[in-house]
């Protein structure tokens, strides 16, 4: 029989390995994994060892360390499959009419999300907006999350004087998705629930959660009702971290109050600039056809050397988004000033003479692929003036660096096959690909999607390690862009505790 969802699995049989730096004799041969206690004890040719306990047959697929995403808004990717979809949207009054049809959710909202507005020909209206949705607050929230477009209703519901055009950036664009996603804990919780299990079902085991909240008690309270589907890093935002700091909180211990060890304490996460979507990236050059838009700061540099000094001496890493090459020169600053330890989130536009520093300062880039795919044709454009590298895959891992990769979830489909396909091929869709120079060897990019965590070394699969485990159709380093984007898989497993199974 095979084994349901949530059983211990004794002994993987009749699977394959595969991977970079592997050690083991077995080629291409089928072996069985056999795991004791939630770690694999020992691997053999298939059948050589007496197979004892519950047995998940592979048929002949391959076993894989289980994948992380390492970058997630949880609630909020959570809640996207309740939100109207707008990424279709090819101007501004086509995404008005599109919410003009939108429903109603329970708290007399309409939100949308997904559109992006730096290819229209037309710009966000407030008039436009009115005039489809009339007196129901209705809310469009970019496909980056730094800005939102509201109608007259909803800015006025929001607190805010109607201005001609109705679009929040930055700070104000996230108080407005931290309200929207203050949705109480049973809906929440459910939603979280059911996208932790369609993760799942991707090969997922874990992922760094970075919802803008104190995420440790909506953490312990999702254990405490059974979630068991993913391991965790919750981050901790500027806001909170006297808090973090008063409460003890440290980088890798577990969340308190439960006795599981699926949930622990991430980084510090601090926002430094804006966006490309939202032409509010923080960039040596002026944005094309935008005279003196460099993009913002959102911390001066004083600050947040204050800040990561501050969390690095209370055991807090640091993971500090930065998308413009000024932010990440910034961000690479502070982590030299400080000795902090961590990320730069993004990393989507690095100067030439930056790239080293990362692996020179032991900083991890924690990248999002797809948003390359989704973002080539704006960057051909609005960033045609830049001189720095945009989206420098294959630079940073020439020079070293460590590569974590994520999805920025809702941003992009929590999807680490698309975002292994994006960084291998660097196309989608059939089309050519784009900047082909940046793409990286299929063994980097799954190394990158396998990280534990914050961990500095890629997971492997051999005997003593955790049997966090994949087991996917075809074999990620040998297959094609159609191939891996269409990846199935068979079975995922935490500890060796079957998450899902097929």
């Amino acid at each position: 029989m095979t084994p349901a969802r949530g059983e211990g699995i004794a002994v993987i049989a009749d699977a394959r390995l595969t991977g970079r730096h592997r050690s083991d004799p077995f080629g291409g041969g089928l072996v069985d994994l056999h795991i004791v206690d939630g770690m694999i004890a020992d691997i053999a040719p298939a059948g050589a060892l007496h197979r004892r306990g519950a047995v998940l047959d592979a048929g002949g697929g391959f076993a894989i360390p289980g994948l992380w995403d390492h970058h997630v808004h949880t609630v909020q990717w959570a809640l996207a499959a309740q939100r109207h979809p707008l990424d279709s949207a090819a101007s501004a009054v086509e995404a008005a009419h599109l919410m003009s049809s939108a429903p109603v959710l329970a708290d007399g909202r309409r939100v949308g999300t997904g559109y992006r507005d730096a290819p229209w020909s037309d710009r966000p209206d407030l008039a436009v907006l009115d005039a489809a949705t009339g007196d129901i607050p209705t809310y469009l929230i970019n496909a980056d999350l730094h800005s939102v477009w509201l109608n007259t209703a909803a800015l006025r519901r929001e607190g805010h004087e109607p201005d001609g055009v109705g679009i929040l950036r930055e700070a104000p664009a996230f108080e407005i998705s931290r309200r929207l996603n203050d949705v109480g804990p049973r809906v929440a919780d459910l939603a979280v629930a059911q996208m932790a299990d369609a993760a799942a079902a991707k090969g997922v085991v874990g992922i760094v959660d970075l919802d803008m909240a104190w995420n440790e008690g909506a953490w312990a309270r999702r254990l405490a009702g059974g979630f068991d589907a993913l391991r965790v890093e919750f981050g901790v935002y500027p806001a909170d971290l006297p808090r973090a700091l008063a409460e003890g909180l440290r980088s890798g211990d577990r969340v308190r109050g439960t006795d599981s060890d699926l949930v622990r304490v991430g980084p510090l996460k601090a926002i430094t600039d804006g966006s490309l979507g939202t032409r509010t990236a923080a960039c040596s050059h002026d944005y094309a056809g935008e005279a003196g838009n460099r993009g913002v700061l959102t911390i001066p540099y004083v600050e947040l050397v204050e800040l990561m000094t501050a969390a690095a001496g209370g055991g807090l890493r640091c993971a500090i988004h930065a998308i413009g090459d000024v932010a990440n020169s910034f961000a690479l600053d502070a982590f030299g000033a400080t000795g902090a330890w961590g990320t730069i989130e993004h990393a989507q536009l690095v100067a030439h003479a930056d790239i080293p520093r990362f692996a020179r300062l032991g900083v991890a880039a924690s990248v999002q692929p797809e948003h390359a795919m989704d973002d080539r044709d704006i960057t051909d454009t609005v960033w045609s003036t830049q001189t720095a590298i945009a989206y420098p895959l294959g630079a940073l891992a020439e020079a070293g660096a460590t590569l974590l990769f994520g999805s920025d979830a809702p941003v992009a489909a929590l999807d680490p096959w698309a975002a292994i396909a994006a960084a291998v091929w660097r196309t989608r869709d059939g089309r050519e690909p784009w900047r082909p120079e940046q793409r990286l060897p299929a063994a980097t990019a799954l190394a990158a999607s396998t990280h534990a965590g914050s961990g500095s070394d890629a997971a492997v699969v051999e005997p003593g390690s955790p049997a966090d485990l994949t087991v996917c159709e075809h074999d990620p380093l040998r297959a094609d862009e159609p191939t891996l984007r269409g990846m199935r898989v068979a079975a995922t497993m935490i500890a060796g505790r079957l998450t899902h199974v097929a």
